[in-house]
């Protein structure tokens, strides 16, 4: 089969065409011919040597895959041969071929194409791991994400705001601000521009956001904890610009703040799974019913996976960047 190679993996590393044999699945694994696989930061960092691949998993890159069953363990599952899914995997979805637990399988949600339902895993699971499970986002509380523009931002607006809630967000552009305010944020602060924490507690007439969902890091640190309600929630999910910050330590104190960081990728199939049965449950509906929609931003195919993490380096695209395999 065709796969995507790391040639000399580091700072200048760079991305080509090989051939590798099609996997064989495991007990529990299905094989997937795979249509479409998303791409995402982790991704990035694992090319230029700074994300470990897991103990047992490929060091083919790809963490996310829609396509076609076609073989494997399907014992005690409801797969069978030819069903379309879309699945979180553990690498190995830069190719034509990829293998996935059958735990992990979701079926493409209806009126979605493949390219369309390769954008979700990774981001889907993210979100409801750390906004709703973690961060315990529930009933009138209010929400900001950070990064507003990025696959994950886009998700979690859309997500949190089908859930009823008062939802912010960051971006770096005026342009990004406008798409985010589109896909339901009540208002995105221009960082470059604006302070974010100003804004907040100015629009929650002082009382600040309840739950924030941070991919930016040491930068934003101390102004995400001037604008946490009392008994808030930091996430933090990745640090781009910067892993050690400084905050009022009083503040954490008094309003009892909770400050927690998350990785999905090492996590068991076990915990994995029962994210995937709460996305089939409560975000599956809203995707079918157009409530909540993937953000597409370009698809590259195969051959073109280095332009394709060129683009996301850049950080010039909104939403979803997609490999087209099939």
């Amino acid at each position: 089969m065709k796969t995507i190679e790391i040639i000399n993996q580091g700072p200048k590393s760079t991305l080509q065409i090989g051939e590798r044999p099609v996997p064989q699945p495991k007990a529990g694994e299905v094989l997937v011919k795979v249509h479409a696989a998303g791409i995402n930061r982790p991704d990035v960092l694992q090319r230029i040597g700074r994300y470990p691949v897991p103990e047992g998993a490929s060091d083919v890159l790809g963490l996310e895959i829609a396509g076609e069953i076609v073989g494997g363990d399907l014992s005690g599952s409801n797969l069978k041969t030819g069903d379309r899914v879309c699945a979180l995997v553990q690498g190995g979805g830069y190719a034509e071929y990829c293998t996935a637990s059958a735990q992990l399988c979701m079926p493409v949600p209806k009126g979605l194409t493949a390219v369309e339902a390769a954008s979700l895993p990774e981001t889907y699971f993210t979100v409801w791991t750390n906004v709703f499970d973690i961060g315990q986002l529930k009933g009138d509380e209010t929400f900001l994400v950070q990064a507003g523009a990025s696959g994950v931002g886009v998700s979690a607006i859309q997500m949190a705001k089908a859930m009823g809630h008062r939802v912010f967000a960051t971006a770096l552009t005026d342009e990004e601000c406008r798409a985010c305010e589109a896909l339901g944020a009540e208002h995105c602060i221009n960082t470059n521009t604006a302070s974010f924490s100003e804004y907040i507690m100015e629009a929650t007439d002082g009382k600040g956001v309840d739950v924030i969902l941070d991919m930016v890091g040491a930068s934003v640190f101390d102004k995400e904890i001037d604008c946490l309600a009392q008994n808030g929630r930091l996430v933090l999910i990745a640090y781009i610009a910067g892993r050690r910050g400084t905050a009022d330590l009083a503040q954490i104190l008094h309003r009892q703040l909770t400050i927690t960081g998350s990785t999905l990728r090492p996590k068991s199939n076990a915990f994995k799974a029962a994210i995937a049965r709460n996305l089939e449950k409560h975000i599956w509906p809203l995707l079918e019913n157009g409530k909540i929609k993937p953000v597409i931003y370009q698809t590259f195919p195969l051959e073109q996976a280095m332009d394709a993490h060129l683009l996301m380096q850049s950080n010039k695209h909104f939403g979803k960047i997609v490999l087209q395999v099939a």
